[in-house]
């Protein structure tokens, strides 16, 4: 089954400004989704605990 959300255009300007060249937007969220779902987080450049 396939939903869709609405996003805002900002949103989608982001988004679209992350994606590997002919990477769409949802191919980028489902590897955010698997990176999460393996680490339990989200890695930001910078950031150490």
């Amino acid at each position: 089954m396939t939903h869709t959300l609405e996003i805002s255009d900002d949103l989608k300007d982001r988004l679209d400004s992350h994606c590997d060249e002919g990477q769409s937007p949802e191919e980028l969220i489902e590897e955010l989704l698997s990176i999460y779902e393996a680490e339990g987080t989200f890695m930001q450049e910078g950031y150490s605990e």
